[in-house]
């Protein structure tokens, strides 16, 4: 799988390098829906009441619309982008580190947002991201978005959280008096070394690094030496979210980057877990839901992005996954779970202090010339096995 996702990435960078723009069909107007829909989503991105009877979005849609919805859950966008290249699916609820490749190879769609109703209701901030918005046109449905937090076992840090990724990078004794060997997590995913740069710019400034995802030779070179460091330290690189929270139940973990939907449902259990936003800052995610080239149920997946900016399923949405919703009335306007203080703790005052996760290529705006993805794949699978 490894090597399959490896050469998907290289063949989809090769078009980023280009970066060609195309025209495919727009959608101008709509029909009856064609009764199914199919998307590739996240873990717990599209729930239908089957993990906990609180949360579904998808059996009213589907009453509603007659569309019945069929899910693949996929652990990371290079799964993402590899299943979008087959075929077969509808919908997409893509990070930016995917979105842009799947832009670029012709994977996607542009969207006629005049054919959903509420899209003016959508953060300001997030209608013309660059991880969607291409050459002036809009190619998905901004769905959520969120911090990588610094998640910590609060037995081992006492009253005082960390107050930097220290802890995951370099091999220290924690405030329990025990070393962080065997007792860390780093994510399964070759966009962690944007992490790694991150933490760079902050303690290495003489790299001069400007955007964790625009790295030059030495600053790449720099990063994958943290990373070769960090392996001593790490117990097991999570890409599984539900292996995450079992680990930091039942295997000492006492530290790691993960998300907030992690930290909510080991919360929610009564494990001793909290989570901050470091001094360095944080990577993140803005998912957005895109359409494929070659949906065969245009009218379905219409209907899905609307119903999708409702700030009721936006607002359980937030409070299920422990992400920002799309539509900021979802924080407040009382038509579901979240308050505006759930809004704050899941990072939404925070917008500025995440960089946001997006494709590396060879043309970057920072200076001449980048590392590009398909090299952070490849080095990345070779950090983890010990190169």
């Amino acid at each position: 799988m490894r090597q399959f996702l490896k050469t998907t990435a290289i063949v989809s960078l090769c078009a980023l390098i280009a970066t060609p723009s195309f025209a495919a069909n727009m959608v101008t107007e709509l029909g009856d829906g064609e009764g199914e829909l199919n998307i590739v989503a996240w873990p717990g991105y599209i729930e239908r009441g089957e993990t906990s009877a609180d949360f579904d979005w998808v059996t009213g849609f589907e009453k509603a619309t007659g569309c019945m919805v069929k899910v693949k859950t996929a652990n990371t966008s290079d799964e993402m982008v590899a299943l979008m290249n087959e075929g077969g699916f509808d919908l997409v609820t893509a990070s930016g580190d995917a979105s842009l490749r799947m832009v670029a190879g012709k994977r996607v769609q542009p969207i006629n947002t005049a054919l959903i109703p509420s899209w003016d209701s959508i953060d300001e901030r997030l209608k013309e991201a660059p991880w969607h918005f291409v050459d002036q046109t809009h190619y998905g449905t901004p769905y959520m978005w969120g911090p990588n937090i610094l998640m910590y076992n609060t037995k081992v840090f006492g009253e005082t959280p960390p107050s930097s990724w220290s802890v995951v990078f370099e091999e220290q004794n924690l405030p329990d008096g025990e070393s962080n060997i065997g007792r860390v997590q780093a994510y399964d995913g070759p966009i962690h070394i944007a992490d790694a740069a991150l933490y760079l710019m902050t303690h290495k400034p003489e790299l001069a690094i400007v955007s964790p995802y625009e790295l030059n030779a030495d600053q790449y070179a720099a990063a994958l030496d943290l990373l070769r460091e960090q392996r001593k330290l790490v117990s097991r690189y999570w890409h599984d979210a539900f292996i995450q929270i079992d680990d930091f139940k039942n295997e000492g973990m006492a530290a790691s980057g993960s998300w907030p939907f992690q930290r909510n449902l080991l919360q929610s259990d009564g494990a001793p877990i909290a989570s901050v936003i470091p001094q360095e800052g944080v990577t993140g995610w803005a998912d957005t839901t895109m359409m494929h080239v070659d949906s065969a149920n245009p009218n379905c997946a219409y209907l899905w992005m609307e119903h999708t900016l409702s700030s009721n399923l936006m607002s359980d949405l937030s409070v299920w996954f422990g992400a920002n919703p799309a539509v900021p009335a979802a924080c407040t306007d009382g038509r579901g779970m979240q308050t505006a203080e759930g809004c704050t703790k899941n990072g939404f005052d925070e917008f500025d202090r995440v960089s946001f996760w997006t494709t590396p290529v060879t043309r970057c705006e920072s200076q001449d010339e980048c590392v590009p993805y398909y090299r952070w794949v490849s080095d990345y699978i070779g950090v983890i096995g010990g190169r």
